[in-house]
């Protein structure tokens, strides 16, 4: 299983993840990331790659779990 995390100091709210990836990620009203969700469904890994590797702050981070 994977998850999503974001760091919330390194996250300068760029909103990239949220349009890569809006089945899991959306934005408060400040624009930074609201991760939906424990784990990442398979049918959706590929674009949480995508996302975490678009982040220009490097906040978001796919981690594999047990």
């Amino acid at each position: 299983m994977n998850r999503l995390t974001v760091d919330p100091i390194a996250c300068r709210a760029h909103g990239l993840c949220a349009e890569i990836l809006p089945e899991l990620i959306t934005v408060d009203e400040w624009g930074y990331p609201v991760v939906r969700g424990e784990t990442v469904p398979e049918t959706l890994l590929a674009e949480a790659r995508r996302a975490a590797a678009a982040c220009p702050a490097l906040a978001l981070r796919l981690r594999k779990t047990l």
